[in-house]
């Protein structure tokens, strides 16, 4: 879980961030005292999490949380202040919850249970990177297949997003350069099991949906960078490279500039 803390008060952030590194010891915490500096940051890196001092020297708490929303539609804004009368301003902006100071672990914890947009640990989640040349990953490690096209077959139904892929859109999509006349179907059924076997050694199984003679994702099992940029969210991920090793990727790819 990914946070960000913003106070302008040195001794205020300490305490935020302690509280919260200690109502959630597996979040990573980043604390600044700019609200420049943490929209910065958001751009880079992905955000689950911001607890926000509404009033910042120099700085609106509600205007950082409109440009994180913009950077991130379901980042969970949390606000922290003194004043109790900001908490209207705060609805309205769709904040996920609201704490009085002083911040204690207590509140935190009651906040982080309670959100808007409750926390998925992507980390446990298949690890597919579309941008750039297509790669996935299971604990951090990359997968290894036997047959290289049950990664290209993969990849396929990531770029399909959900959408069930018949056996004669794979045959076709996958051997669109050989001749017409040679029956790769044997070779397809190969490759499919490989594909199933090689997500069940890694328990993500259950990231294929399968049906006779056709098959596809559950794109909510998957961490993605394509899914998230189409989700509006780290839009910079995408450098104009999109699954750069397969020719069939540039009708999407048309559409992503």
């Amino acid at each position: 879980m990914e946070i960000i803390a913003v106070d302008d008060e040195k001794l205020a952030l300490e305490s935020l961030v302690q509280s919260i590194e200690k109502a959630s010891p597996k979040a990573t915490v980043h604390g600044f005292r700019l609200g420049a500096d943490a929209i910065t940051y958001a751009l880079e890196h992905k955000c689950d999490i911001a607890f926000l001092d509404i009033e910042l020297r120099g700085e609106s708490g509600l205007d950082i949380a409109a440009s994180l929303k913009e950077i991130y539609p379901k980042i969970n804004i949390i606000f922290t202040t003194g004043y109790g009368e900001y908490a209207g301003d705060a609805f309205g902006i769709h904040a996920s919850g609201y704490v009085m100071k002083p911040v204690t672990e207590e509140k935190i914890a009651t906040e982080l249970k309670n959100l808007r947009h409750p926390y998925e640990d992507s980390e446990k989640k298949l690890q597919v990177k579309a941008f750039g040349n297509f790669e996935v990953f299971a604990g951090g490690q990359p997968l290894k297949f036997q047959y290289t096209k049950a990664k290209e077959l993969l990849a396929y139904l990531v770029d399909r997003n959900g959408a069930m892929v018949s056996n004669q859109e794979l045959l076709v999509t996958l051997w669109e350069d050989d001749d017409l006349e040679n029956d790769h179907s044997s070779y397809l059924k190969n490759i499919r099991k490989d594909l199933v076997e090689t997500l069940a050694a890694v328990g993500h199984e259950d990231v294929l949906v399968r049906q006779r003679g056709k098959m596809g994702i559950l794109p909510g099992k998957i961490a993605c960078d394509y899914f998230d940029y189409l989700n509006g969210e780290n839009m910079d991920a995408y450098r104009g490279e999109y699954m750069s090793q397969y020719s069939w990727s540039e009708l999407t790819h048309g559409l992503l500039f």
